[in-house]
């Protein structure tokens, strides 16, 4: 037994070592949960009057807009009344009892002269110690940035200086003013950026909190509150405002929670409100992933939905130029799959004979100085898997991750093959309806052509019988009265044929590209076309070019239709009514604002009735019989395709009763006024 006894109490301690060491660290988490709970609890008193201070910060930031805008809208109503008039005076006392904040309101001219000024009734006027004069500087930028956006906009704050030492922070609020869409000048608020605190410090939560205006370098410019703030938990907002902006701190009274009163309470919750917590927070963790995660789940679909319901080919590459991704619209547009694309070392939609130029070309948009690509795009050519090329319009944008990494570039990618095939059509209609409409005017022009020919035809029968009669008996002077005839028969078909040939050539003429020609060389190109209009019809044609003559660069042969169509459209409102001492056609150039040439066409004829001006130049609309009603909508359309505009108006009426008709369009010069003068 005594034997055993020391065996025996040496062994106890070994059998309460385990157990101390767990009742150790039994207590030891104990000890941590507790501190634990304790350090929570104290930071969520912390985070609540953080949120607090952030909250009262949100709604004084709110409260400071709404009582601008509300301010706004009382200035913006005094611009209805005179700014010297009682009414106004009294209606901007109204304004400033309804908001305390404006010292000063001031109607302005549109010189910026103060015509009329009412101080506040609530305080010493704001300028009484240093002049409104010196003060001004901010005034006029906020006015200057007021004029040209025509909406209010504030100054930045600026320090007034009042008696007895002290001195006040304010703002400007200059509004600009107008009268029947003119500017005419402007209203002018002083507003008090502490008594705009005050007007706040009513609200519940103004109660426990302090508010200032501060400079970025938290310099505070005014304040205003029942209590001054423990600098502990403080909240910042910007309060954006027309012009400019204030920043507005919210500090709380509230100091850091202490220890003390919230260790017995955490003591007693202990172990079991802190299990708790973490199993609710297990929980609410699990559904927040799993909401995050279903979240996640339908966005992709829905982009995955998206891109593949687009039209528009999309293709992401990597900073080599290797596709990394493409979209089914993509793919349908050239004809391969996803993975060929993907696997290619070079784009299988290159033109084998553009390969060299494309890799140039992409190298230098890839290269890490060449910026970003331009938001306008760029066109080129792809190839389809059947080796039919087309035209595309590509437009870039870099390619970012999560943390704004570049990783490389994504584009989006337009086939034009459906755009060019409607514009080829569509130029070939123009261009078939244009030669219609020449083919027209030769075809109305057929009995003008017969006058004027019968005439050299005529004279060259007559000369010719009397030739033959004088060669059947023959005197001594009838060689040289032979060869006379002869000239003259010579000259009569010369005459004839420069009719043809300028009716041949009118035509017969198309050039497709533009050329640089003078103002007078377009007329004098189709004059001869005019003048047997105006024979027939007995008008004379005048000109009237400006010198030196303008120079235009233009599609040379539609000019000439153009001028043909506007030419013989004034003559034949000359044939019916006016008397043949007033059919004068008047051709005129003039130079337009030292950039346009502008081309009018002057009749005497009886004026365009206004219910036909308004379809004057839509297609098929015409007053005679026998018209197409394609001549002035063809000229529109010229005209408008070499940038310019066309236009008519009525001449005012004479005292004899007799009016006329002025069309005139305009053209660029070719170039700058200086080398654009014949």
């Amino acid at each position: 037994m005594r034997a055993d006894l020391p065996r025996l109490n040496t062994d106890r301690p070994g059998r309460r070592l385990p157990r101390a060491l767990l009742w150790a660290a039994l207590v030891a988490l104990l000890l941590v949960a507790q501190t634990l709970l304790v350090a929570l609890t104290v930071s969520y008193e912390s985070s609540r009057a953080q949120e607090r201070a952030d909250e009262a910060a949100t709604q004084a930031a709110g409260e400071i807009r709404q009582r601008a805008q509300t301010l706004l809208q009382g200035l913006q109503a005094l611009q209805q009344r005179a700014g010297e008039s009682l009414e106004w005076r009294l209606e901007a006392g109204t304004l400033m009892r309804s908001h305390r904040e404006m010292a000063r309101i001031e109607r302005r001219d549109a010189q910026l002269r103060t015509i009329a000024a009412v101080d506040s009734p609530f305080r010493d006027p704001l300028f009484a110690r240093w002049p409104r004069a010196e003060m001004e500087l901010e005034t006029e930028v906020a006015c200057s940035a007021a004029r040209r956006s025509m909406t209010p906009v504030f100054s930045r704050s600026q320090f007034v200086p009042q008696p007895g030492g002290l001195g006040v922070e304010m703002v400007d609020v200059c509004v600009p003013l107008q009268d029947a869409g003119q500017h005419v000048g402007y209203g002018v608020a002083s507003i008090v950026l502490s008594s705009l605190l005050e007007e706040l410090r009513h609200a519940d939560w103004a109660r426990s909190h302090e508010l200032s205006f501060v400079e970025a370098d938290g310099t505070r410019l005014a304040r205003a509150g029942a209590v001054r703030g423990a600098g502990v938990y403080v909240a910042e907002r910007v309060v954006d405002l027309a012009g400019t902006s204030l920043q507005l701190r919210v500090d709380a009274a509230q100091r850091r929670p202490s220890l003390i009163p919230n260790l017995a309470t955490a003591l007693v919750l202990g172990l079991s409100l802190g299990l708790f917590a973490v199993v609710l927070l297990l929980v609410r963790d699990g559904r927040r992933r799993a909401r995050a995660e279903d979240a996640l789940a339908e966005a992709l679909a829905f982009r995955r939905a998206m891109e593949d319901s687009l039209l528009t080919g999309l293709r992401a590459r990597d900073r080599d130029g290797h596709i990394v991704y493409v979209n089914p619209a993509f793919c349908h547009m050239v004809g391969f799959s996803a993975q060929e694309l993907q696997e290619s070392s070079v784009p299988l939609y290159w033109p084998p004979e553009q390969i060299e130029a494309y890799q140039h070309r992409q190298a230098e948009r890839l290269a890490p100085g060449a910026g970003e690509p331009s938001r306008e795009g760029y066109e080129t050519v792809f190839m389809r898997k059947n080796g039919e090329r087309f035209p595309v319009m590509v437009y870039e944008a870099p390619l970012v991750d999560r943390v704004g990494a570049h990783t490389g570039w994504m584009g989006a990618v337009l086939d034009l093959s459906a755009q060019r095939k409607v514009e080829d059509l569509s130029r070939q209609q123009q261009e078939r309806l244009q030669a219609t409409a020449r083919l027209a005017s030769v075809g109305e022009m057929a009995s003008l052509l017969s006058h004027e020919l019968n005439q050299p035809l005529a004279a060259i029968a007559s000369y010719a019988t009397g030739s033959l009669n004088l060669i059947e008996e023959p005197a001594e002077d009838t060689l040289p009265m032979v060869q006379q005839a002869l000239q003259r028969i010579a000259e009569q078909a010369e005459r004839a044929g420069r009719v043809i040939k300028s009716v041949h050539d009118f035509v017969r003429r198309r050039h497709q590209a533009h050329e640089v020609i003078a103002a007078d060389a377009l007329i004098d190109s189709v004059l001869p076309l005019i003048r047997l209009q105006a024979r027939k019809s007995g008008a004379r044609i005048e000109l009237d070019i400006a010198q030196p003559v303008p120079r235009v660069k233009i599609d040379r042969t539609m000019l000439e239709q153009v001028l043909l169509n506007l030419a013989r459209n004034g003559l034949q409102a000359m044939e019916r009514d006016t008397p043949l001492e007033r059919r004068v056609l008047i051709l005129r150039v003039q130079l337009v604002q030292q950039r346009w040439a502008a081309f009018s066409i002057v009749d005497a004829g009886p004026g365009i009735a206004a219910e036909v001006g308004q379809k004057l130049f839509t297609p098929f609309f015409t007053t005679r019989d026998e018209g197409m009603g394609l001549g002035l909508s063809l000229c529109r359309t010229v005209v408008e395709q070499h940038g310019g505009a066309i236009d008519y108006e009525n001449l005012p009426r004479h005292a004899d009763g007799w009016t006329g008709t002025v069309f005139r369009f305009t053209l660029p010069l070719a170039v700058t006024r200086a080398s654009a003068i014949a």
